[in-house]
């Protein structure tokens, strides 16, 4: 996998980092103080990846200096890790980079050792940044590895003193599109049990960013090889093994796999050709559906990952409540709302906050809702309403899992027509939701003043019920009118006089 690096040169484009390079050379250069430009800056240069941090190391105590400096270039100092000694300078602006300063362990060749992986162990001193010919410090290979695309961690003691590059290494294979060395998976599942002593929050995020990418089943079925997936969701191991009735080409693990698999493909995410044209021509897709599963939920993990997750957790509880029925049918009554319950307890592990445990949860204890809209006919609007009223922000996000669970049940054995049918169901509701913002939120006709003041109705429970029924009516387009709500109230409440 062969790739032409660009120079360092290619930073003199990038006008408002060299312009704060330069300044914090001289800077430097006054105090005498030896500087290299390192790490993910420089690898994302060589690649000619736009970055938003730079990476520096300083022959001098971080945190003493970077304040110092933090006042020099009129930014803020911000303390990242007093252990390890490393600090931030937040610049101001938006187009201008953070300055993350660690101090240097031994020459830089040491420094540079101590680091992750080859492609992270780059370095080239301050001084040189506009030399195109200066040489870069790289003891370990990492340039012959980014022209590979390979990850490759520097030392088999990377892992144990940092267990969470375990998880990085897969992360930064996904976003790069590399393989994994050899020898470094061997290390990984050695000491995949490591994973479990990191900080919650971290792996979190290697998580989430790993199910951003694209092609993200593939490396979850990586994780799983290495023995890292179920040592960060032990609840899944129940599900390798487990069967399912014979409508299912998977059993509950490989499902799960495959239902992530098909939402990257429903996505139209590059590289995740599952299935066939036609297919995906049958499914949902606009431009304001892709919009939406690219927004930002919280700490920069998009409803896209947060979709992926649902697809990989949503069948959790199967095994757990399986049964036989009279008949000799598997069934499984109730695992969308058990599921719901244990990935809650997963989430609230992993940190997620709280939005993000509250749509999560929604979209695994409903997933099978979409489905149950209608049967062979398009759904009505009064079932729409119902539906996205109950399912609330992930309405859009629950149908796309539930045809992902489609495809991903059948897999092979796929009936087109039986596609054709379900998809154009689910379009029809995704259609109206879109198109029509009153099937969902229709404009109030009357409130709970207008149930006192007009029919004498005393405040309670009572109130809202009768509102919800007016509400499901309009949407359902039986009344459009104010006096035509409180028509349908007064039937309402004289129907349930004489029961």
């Amino acid at each position: 996998m062969g790739r032409e690096l660009n120079r360092v040169q290619r930073l003199s484009a990038k006008k408002e980092i060299m312009q704060v390079l330069i300044s914090l050379r001289e800077l430097l250069a006054q105090r005498s103080i030896e500087c290299y430009l390192s790490g993910g800056f420089v690898r994302d240069a060589l690649m000619g990846r736009a970055t938003g941090d730079v990476d520096l190391v300083v022959r001098a105590k971080a945190l003493e200096l970077a304040p110092e400096l933090a006042r020099a270039l009129g930014g803020r100092y911000v303390p990242l890790d007093e252990v390890n000694e490393i600090a931030r300078v937040v610049l101001r602006g938006e187009r201008n980079p953070h300055l993350d300063f660690s101090t240097m362990r031994g020459s830089i060749e040491e420094d540079l050792a101590q680091r992750d992986f080859t492609i992270n162990a780059i370095a080239i001193n301050l001084r040189e940044i506009e030399d195109p010919s200066a040489p870069f410090i790289d003891p370990f290979g990492g340039q012959q590895d980014l022209e590979a695309g390979v990850v490759r961690a520097i030392s088999e003691a990377a892992f144990q003193r940092d267990p969470l590059r375990l998880l990085r290494a897969l992360r930064l294979g996904a976003e790069f599109g590399f393989s994994i060395h050899g020898e470094t998976k061997t290390q990984i599942e050695r000491h995949h049990r490591l994973i479990t002593h990191v900080a919650s929050e971290r792996v979190r995020d290697e998580l989430c960013r790993l199910l951003a990418v694209p092609r993200a089943a593939e490396w979850l079925r990586l994780l799983d090889e290495l023995g890292l997936l179920l040592a960060i969701l032990p609840e899944l191991s129940v599900t390798k093994g487990a069967e399912q009735p014979k409508e299912h080409f998977w059993d509950v693990f490989e499902h799960s796999i495959e239902t992530v698999a098909a939402i990257e493909f429903l996505l139209r995410i590059e590289g995740s050709a599952h299935y066939n044209e036609e297919i995906l021509a049958l499914a949902p897709w606009s431009a304001a559906l892709e919009e939406h599963f690219e927004e930002e939920v919280a700490s920069g993990h998009s409803r896209k990952a947060l979709l992926k997750l649902a697809a990989l957790l949503h069948d959790v509880a199967k095994p757990k409540t399986r049964s036989i029925d009279e008949k000799g049918r598997m069934r499984f009554l109730g695992h969308a709302k058990e599921g719901a319950s244990i990935v809650a307890g997963v989430l609230e592990r992993l940190r997620f906050s709280t939005r993000e445990r509250d749509m999560v949860q929604e979209m695994i204890e409903h997933h099978l809702r979409p489905g149950q809209m209608s049967g062979e006919e398009l759904p009505s609007h009064r079932a729409i309403y119902r539906y996205f009223r109950d399912t609330d922000e992930v309405g859009i996000d629950t149908i796309f899992l539930n045809l992902a669970d489609h495809l991903a049940t059948r897999g092979p054995q796929l009936n087109l027509e039986e596609w054709r049918q379900h998809a154009q169901r689910l379009a029809y509701a995704l259609e109206e939701r879109l198109r029509e913002e009153s099937v969902v939120s229709p404009p109030k006709l009357i409130d709970g003043h207008d149930l006192i003041d007009i029919f004498g109705m005393r405040p309670g429970p009572k109130i809202g019920e009768l509102l919800e029924a007016v509400r499901e009516a309009q949407a359902s387009g039986e009344i459009a009118t104010r006096e035509e709500a409180l028509s349908f109230a007064q039937k309402h409440l004289s129907l349930e006089k004489q029961s």
